[in-house]
C-alpha cells in the first residue's frame, strides 16, 4: 500500500470521568441492567473501581473487594452485596432499597443522600461512615457498627439497630421514630434534636450521651444506662424510666417529665434535675437490669 494511503492511529488519552462512562456504557449494554452479570463483568467492575451511575439493580455482587470504590449514583436496588469488602467506598445518591448487603465491611464509606429504604446491613462494619440525609426507612442494622458515624438529618424510622454499637456517632435531627435501639452501645453518641417518639432504648448502655432537645415522648428507656447523660430541654412525656441510670445526668429544663415516672428511675447526688422533681438513689431495688 503507498505510503500515503497508511491509516494512521492515534491512541487519545481519557480522563478519568470518560473513561468512567464508558465503562457504564459497556456494562449497562452488555446486560447489567435487572440481570445477574457474568463474571468477566465483576472482573471489568472491580479492575474499574466500580461503576458510578450504572443500573446494576438485581446484580450478583456477592463478596468483591474493591478500596475506594466509586457507586456515586448507581442503581443497586435488591442487588445482593453480602460479605463485599469496600472501605472508603463512595455511594452518595446511590439506590440501594432491599439492596442485600449483611456482613459487609464499609468503613468510612460515603452514603450522603443514598435511597437506601429496607436495605439489610445486619452485622455489618459502617464505622465513620457518612449517612447524611440518608433514607433508612425500615433498614435492618442488627449488630452493626456505627460507631465514629455521621447520620444528621438521616430517616430512620422504623430501623432495626438491636444490639448495635454507634460510639461517638452523630444522629443530630435524625428521625428515629418507633426505631428499634434496643441493647446498643451508645456511649457518647449525639441525638441533638433527634426525633426518637415512640422508639425503642431499653438496656442501650449510653454513657455522656447527648439528647438536648430531642423528642423522647413515649420512648422506652427501661434498664438504660444515661449515667452522665445530657438531656436538658428534651420531652420525656410518657417515657418509661423504669430502672433508668440517671446518675450524673443533666435533666434541666426537660418537658413533661413527672415525678411518678421519674420514681421509677434511679440517680445520684450529681443528677440535674427541674426544680421541684427528686430522684432515688441507685440500690439493688431500682438498678438497671443486665441479664437476658
Amino acid at each position: 500500500m503507498p505510503e500515503a494511503l497508511i491509516p494512521t492511529v492515534r491512541l487519545i488519552p481519557l480522563s478519568a470521568a470518560r473513561a468512567r462512562w464508558i465503562l457504564a456504557a459497556a456494562l449497562i449494554a452488555g446486560g447489567w441492567s435487572g440481570v445477574a452479570p457474568a463474571a468477566d463483568d465483576v472482573a471489568e467492575l472491580v479492575a474499574r473501581g466500580g461503576c458510578p451511575g450504572c443500573d446494576l439493580r438485581l446484580a450478583t455482587l456477592r463478596s468483591i473487594q474493591i478500596e475506594g470504590a466509586d457507586f456515586t449514583g448507581t442503581v443497586l436496588r435488591e442487588a445482593d452485596l453480602k460479605y463485599a469488602t469496600l472501605p472508603d467506598a463512595r455511594f452518595a445518591k446511590a439506590d440501594l432499597r432491599r439492596t442485600e448487603m449483611e456482613n459487609t465491611t464499609l468503613p468510612r464509606g460515603d452514603f450522603t443522600r443514598a435511597n437506601m429504604r429496607g436495605v439489610d446491613l445486619e452485622k455489618s462494619d459502617l464505622g465513620g461512615a457518612i449517612l447524611v440525609s440518608a433514607d433508612l426507612r425500615e433498614a435492618d442494622l442488627a449488630d452493626t457498627v456505627l460507631d465514629g458515624a455521621d447520620l444528621r438529618d438521616a430517616d430512620l424510622r422504623s430501623a432495626l439497630l438491636r444490639r448495635g454499637s454507634a460510639k461517638g456517632a452523630v444522629f443530630r435531627d435524625a428521625k428515629l421514630e418507633v426505631a428499634d435501639l434496643e441493647r446498643m452501645t451508645l456511649d457518647g453518641a449525639d441525638f441533638t434534636g433527634a426525633r426518637l417518639s415512640g422508639a425503642d432504648l431499653d438496656r442501650v448502655k449510653a454513657p455522656g450521651a447527648i439528647f438536648r432537645g430531642a423528642d423522647l415522648r413515649s420512648v422506652r428507656l427501661a434498664s438504660a444506662d444515661l449515667t452522665g447523660a445530657d438531656l436538658t430541654g428534651a420531652d420525656l412525656e410518657d417515657a418509661y424510666l423504669r430502672r433508668t441510670n440517671l446518675s450524673g445526668a443533666d435533666l434541666s429544663g426537660v418537658k413533661k417529665l413527672d415525678q411518678g415516672r421519674l420514681d421509677l428511675a434511679c440517680g445520684d447526688a450529681a443528677t440535674r434535675l427541674p426544680e421541684g422533681l427528686t430522684i432515688k438513689p441507685c440500690g439493688a431495688e431500682n438498678a438497671p437490669d443486665r441479664d437476658g
